[in-house]
């Protein structure tokens, strides 16, 4: 059994670890934060302030990879993320009646909550787990290095501290120090792909009064406008979110951290305007979130693994902006695949790079070409979408076949291509079509006279609050 130590105590450093202390290796993982998740999420969510993970307080909903690892590995977790207020959604719950059962369509589920929620669910059963020593409030300063070709991690430093390991998990986030550790230890640099968004994201917290109505109807999670998307974020425990989603470039974009006028954008589009409409109470500023990037980071190059015992996982790995809501089930898949590995991964990673290059690397490519659709599409340069792809999107909510294609790419169960084109996908949409003679690809949003109605007009009161959200946002 190895000694594995593991820097960084998210979600995936806490999957980490918990999936290796209970197949039997020895874990230390070290946090710097003095604080973990606890019995609190709300409490935790709206005041605790998490500078390195600026994401925690934006809205997540948790597709199937997070649920089947969890109910694989710690079912106990996700029967305790249940309790907590998490909220199953399958994607057919759309239709007042289910399709017949086909194998696999038990995994098209989404799980509702904020991220918090699932934190403390995992920190729980980490402090439960007897061969998993947490060390809060521990900084790891660097790594212990052998020369070698190519050298060989053996362990982190804290402090004056040296922590001796077989297996070394970077999983400390997206601004993790260790790819420049290894370069002043004299290891051949990382490898890092960058792709800069140029979108931006602001989103509002709101909760289901008591004594309100809970429901919206029957009623899609997201709207768009040439210009902006929008979207609802069904939380737990009555919470949810509303989300605007812009470009870096907008003028308006400062005017929307005013709640008042992310209120009234939000009202011009349906999905988020059915949720107002349920007069919910406030629950926190407009937050906001820019400077997003997509990033992968091997340690192989060319050559091999740029060193040995030590590898990536989460957002070290891969970080990915929330569009398509990728980054915890990637970063817990990673977890497994190294729990179940652990002891070949600490003799030679090559087959964990190899792994991460062939099963998430797929995904990340997928999220990079989004992106730069919706950058192209939110800063006018898009063509129009092509008649049969777009139909595609609004041929699911009618039609169960096409739905489950898209759950499937949604649920990062099969790429687009495999999903969307099947002979019998194909008919459905082709029937759809002849149904729907007049169709062309539309939005349901504002327009931008509209839109410059309740935000333009506001961008010059609000000029401070844009340079403001710039900086913080970085």
């Amino acid at each position: 059994m190895a000694r594995v130590a593991v820097i960084g105590g998210g979600i995936s450093g806490l999957g980490t670890a918990l999936m290796l202390g209970r197949r039997g290796h020895g874990v230390t993982l070290f946090e710097q934060d003095a604080r973990q998740a606890g019995d609190d999420p709300h409490q935790d969510f709206h005041h605790w302030a998490r500078p390195r993970v600026p994401q925690a307080a934006q809205p997540h909903s948790f597709l199937a990879p997070v649920r089947t690892v969890l109910l694989t590995e710690a079912p106990d977790v996700y029967a305790d993320l249940l309790a907590r207020g998490a909220r199953e959604y399958h994607d057919f719950d759309w239709f007042d009646t289910r399709p017949p059962h086909r194998p696999g369509d038990e995994d098209l589920v989404t799980v509702r909550t904020r991220r918090i929620v699932l934190e403390a669910a995992l920190a729980a059963a980490v402090r439960r787990e007897r061969g998993v020593d947490v060390r809060t409030g521990q900084r790891v300063h660097g790594l212990t290095v052998e020369a070698g070709a190519p050298a060989r991690v053996t362990g982190v430093r804290t402090g004056e501290e040296t922590h001796e390991a077989d297996l070394v998990v970077d999983a400390s986030g997206r601004r993790s120090p260790v790819p420049s550790w290894l370069v002043e230890a004299g290891c051949r640099p990382p490898v890092v792909e960058a792709h800069r968004t140029g979108i931006a994201y602001l989103c509002r917290w709101y909760r289901l009064r008591d004594d309100g109505p809970r429901d919206p109807g029957r009623v899609k999670t997201g709207s768009s406008a040439p210009f902006a998307l929008a979207g609802v974020f069904p939380s737990d425990n009555d919470t949810f979110a509303l989300h605007l989603v812009v470009s870096t470039g907008d003028p308006t974009r400062g005017a929307l951290t005013d709640p008042a006028v992310f209120e009234a954008a939000a009202r011009r589009f349906p999905a988020t305007a059915a949720w107002l409409g349920l007069d919910p109470e406030p629950q926190s500023a407009v937050l906001a979130m820019a400077g997003l990037d997509n990033r992968w980071t091997s340690l192989a190059d060319a050559e091999g693994p740029v060193v040995t015992g030590l590898v990536n996982a989460g957002d070290s790995l891969l970080h990915t902006n929330p569009t398509l809501g990728h980054g915890v089930a990637l970063g817990l898949q990673a977890a497994q695949h190294l729990a179940a590995h652990a002891d070949a991964v600490a003799a030679d990673p090559t087959g964990y790079h190899d792994w991460t290059t062939r099963t998430l690397r797929p995904w990340f490519e997928a999220q990079v070409a989004a992106d730069r659709g919706h950058e192209r599409r939110l800063a006018g340069n898009e063509p129009p979408a092509d008649r049969r792809t777009a139909a595609r999107g609004a041929c699911a909510f009618d039609d169960p076949v096409v739905m489950r294609a898209r759950a499937q790419v949604r649920h990062l169960l099969l790429p687009a291509a495999d999903a969307y084109g099947t002979e019998e996908v194909e008919r459905h949409l082709t029937a759809w079509l002849d149904a729907h003679p007049d169709f062309t690809p539309d939005d349901d949003g504002p327009t931008r006279d509209q839109w410059e109605a309740v935000t333009g007009a506001a961008t010059g009161t609000h000029s401070s609050s844009r340079a403001t959200t710039s900086r913080h946002a970085r």
